[in-house]
Formats: C-alpha cells, structure tokens, sequence
C-alpha cells in the first residue's frame, strides 16, 4: 500500500505542472476591433470593454483585444486579411466596413456597432433573420427618411417642393434618398437633391 501511495503521489506531482502548462496555452478568444477614426469610435469600444468587463471578459485574462484603425475605407481590405489570417475569433466593426469584411470571411463572426439600413445596404437578409455570419445593431434611418418627409407634409401642407443634401460618396445617404423620393413621390412634392462631394461644397449651397 506505501509503495502504491507513493507511486500514485509523485505521478500526481509530475502531472500537476504539465496540466498547468497545459492550461497556460490555452488559446483565449480574440476580438479585433475594425473601425476607421479613433476620435469617434475610442468612446464606443471604451463603453463596450467596460460592459464585457461586469461578464468577466477581462482583456489579456478571458479575452484577447485587437484594435485597428483604417482612417478610411482603403485599408479595410487589409485589416479584413489580417485577421482572417491571423484568425480572430469574431470581428466587431461599423456598418460601412461590412461589405469589405464579408468578402474576406464568410465563416468568423462579423458585429457591426451600428448600420443606417443593414437590410436595404445587403448586409443582411432581414432584421429577424439575419442568415450569413453578420449581425448588428440597425438604426432604421432608411425608414426614418419616409417618416421625416410625412412629417415635413403636416407641418408644411403646401409643400411641394423639397431640397435634399446628399453625400453621394456614403452609399446610405443613397437610400435614403431613393426612400424619400418614393414617399415624396405618393405626396405630390418633388426632391431636388443637392449633392455634396467635400466639405467646401457645404458654403456654396449655404449661399444659394
């Protein structure tokens, strides 16, 4: 019986450090985060980590955070590569990032923080079934476009014409549009779109 204890004690004390060597590698979830400004976005993944914090996600213990910047659309490609490659396990970005994202994975978990219309924009099939591996929060500012111009028509019951600024390069701003002028359209007024392509375009039509 000595000799058994024995042998079964210092086995046991062989296989304890390989188990926690073993638990030390254990891989942890890794998030990347993919968003263009850090001036905008820093306050929003600061409030996110705080709130996986009260879940016991705690960066470098339960989970491993990778932060990058595009500072425009022409590196999303290359952030997108990155982390399919290195792989994280789910990417959390904003709505006009998806596209480009989905085009690298179609299998890691794709988050967007906020999307004017994920459905109209094609980065869902519907907002109850999502399908795909992209998910997100919707603020529904195609339907809102409808909304403003039926409340433009009751505080204004003569309006018939009606100026639109646009910025033709966000591709949301172009369905919303398309949204008003259906609506406008079922009403009698007629949109006049005022295109903005930079910012200096902003005084020229100020002074129209």
């Amino acid at each position: 019986m000595r000799r058994r204890a024995f042998i079964t004690l210092v086995g046991g004390a062989i296989a304890w450090p390989l188990a926690a060597r073993g638990q030390s590698r254990v891989k942890l979830p890794i998030i990347g985060f993919l968003f263009a400004d850090p001036a905008i976005f820093t306050p929003w993944i600061a409030a996110f980590v705080e709130r996986l914090q009260a879940f016991d996600w705690i960066e470098g213990r339960t989970v491993i955070f990778e932060h990058r910047w595009s500072n425009g659309p022409e590196r999303d490609a290359e952030i997108a590569a990155e982390f399919v490659q290195q792989p994280v396990d789910v990417i959390l970005t904003d709505g006009p990032s998806v596209p480009v994202v989905k085009r690298a994975t179609s299998t890691i978990p794709i988050v967007f923080a906020l999307a004017s219309d994920p459905v109209g924009g094609g980065l869902v099939a519907s907002l109850g079934h999502p399908g795909g591996n992209t998910t997100g929060l919707s603020l529904q500012s195609t339907d809102l476009a409808g909304k403003r111009i039926e409340l433009l028509r009751e505080a204004v019951p003569h309006l018939h014409r009606l100026a639109v600024m646009i910025d033709v390069a966000f591709p949301q701003s172009v369905l919303e549009l398309r949204e008003a002028h259906t609506i406008a359209g079922s009403f009698g007024i007629e949109i006049v779109p005022l295109e903005i392509r930079r910012a200096e375009t902003l005084g020229r039509l100020s002074r129209r």
